[in-house]
């Protein structure tokens, strides 16, 4: 008799989250005690499809988590809908990252054979069978070790998150509700053509080479990247000096780089409004306006950052001509450079 084909999804899903599902969602809001309304709202909230409440595809650790949600409303006085908020937060960080560290190792795993010249038709965005079977069973060998990691990653960020928030509260010249950040935006130039002459795997290697070197150029300075879209980073900083050093650095590092085009950086200073982990406001439109009349391999800034760069050493800054901004208005611009020459030692410079 022929061997039978083995069910690796299955074999997955056992491995990650336990037994096999097993329950429906009336079910599974009798064990956990909660309300079968309250069980649809958390796996909404988790990001999962609404499914019939008879359909049987829960599992122990669907019920593990639905019971810690109703422990942590229960024991802390905590508004529900505020622990659905954390819910969905984790969900929306958790996807990403999940599809991220399944694509790598994917990727890692590809043959380098299988990848296209540019100008040749693509070889193949979705890795192979034989490919992607690899990369489940070694994320799934992985995940033990991987787990602890995560959680220390998240504490040290909340850690963060936490100290910038009560440093801004003590910070009395300021509305606390929108704190002062200066607010950069780095485009990859000429990223359409690159688009059209490249596969959609030769793509991918350079979206992610631009967001390993623009972390670690954002990092080192103390900044934050709030989130990349393509061929674009998001940065913020509270310190005018240490944004103005990203933004330079930024351009000097992408120039020198074999696989990535010119950069170029527009930064703004001003109150900014945070929520869901990303900015809004005045100042992150200016900024992102700026970056599109910024030449190539320049940064450019607002008369804000100007001002607050003014009084600082190692920085020259050149007055431009006025620029319209759609939705700002007329902005003046200033061209930032560095007054001295030598650069420090970076540490991206010996990036793997």
């Amino acid at each position: 008799m022929p061997e039978q084909p083995r069910d690796l999804e299955a074999e997955i899903e056992e491995r990650l989250l336990g037994r096999r599902a097993t329950m429906g969602r009336r079910e599974i809001s009798r064990e956990a005690s909660v309300s079968v309304q309250s069980a649809r709202k958390l796996w909404h909230a988790l990001g999962f499809q609404i499914v019939d409440d008879e359909e049987v595809m829960f599992t122990e650790a669907d019920l593990g988590a639905l019971i810690r949600v109703s422990d942590l409303v229960r024991d802390n006085d905590l508004d529900e809908d505020l622990a659905l908020s954390m819910a969905r937060a984790f969900a929306r960080t958790s996807d990403r990252l999940a599809v991220w560290q399944t694509q790598l190792v994917a990727e890692y795993l590809t043959p380098a054979d299988q990848e296209a010249e540019i100008g040749e038709k693509d070889a193949r965005a979705v890795p192979e069978r034989g490919v992607a079977e690899a990369a489940a069973t070694q994320l799934a060998d992985l995940v033990d070790q991987l787990e602890p990691l995560m959680v220390y990653v998240w504490r040290r960020h909340l850690t963060s998150a936490i100290t910038r928030m009560l440093e801004d509260a003590r910070d009395t010249d300021h509305d606390p509700s929108a704190p002062l950040r200066v607010v950069g935006f780095a485009d990859l130039v000429s990223f359409t053509t690159l688009v059209r002459r490249m596969t959609e795997r030769q793509l991918g290697t350079l979206v992610q080479r631009f967001e390993e070197l623009a972390s670690d150029v954002v990092t080192t300075h103390g900044g934050r990247i709030i989130k990349t879209v393509g061929d674009e980073v998001l940065f913020v900083h509270a310190e005018a000096d240490a944004a103005a050093a990203i933004g330079l650095d930024l351009v000097d590092s992408m120039a020198e780089d074999p696989l990535l085009p010119d950069v170029r950086v527009g930064m703004a200073s001003g109150k900014v409004i945070s929520r869901l982990g990303d900015v809004f406001g005045t100042t992150v439109n200016r900024a992102s306006r700026l970056t599109a009349v910024t030449p190539p391999g320049r940064v450019f800034v607002d008369d804000e950052v100007a001002r607050r760069l003014a009084a600082l050493s190692g920085f020259s800054m050149v007055e431009q001509r006025p620029r319209h901004l759609r939705g700002i208005g007329e902005v003046r611009p200033f061209e930032l450079a560095r007054s001295t020459g030598a650069r420090r030692a970076r540490p991206w410079d010996h990036h793997a």
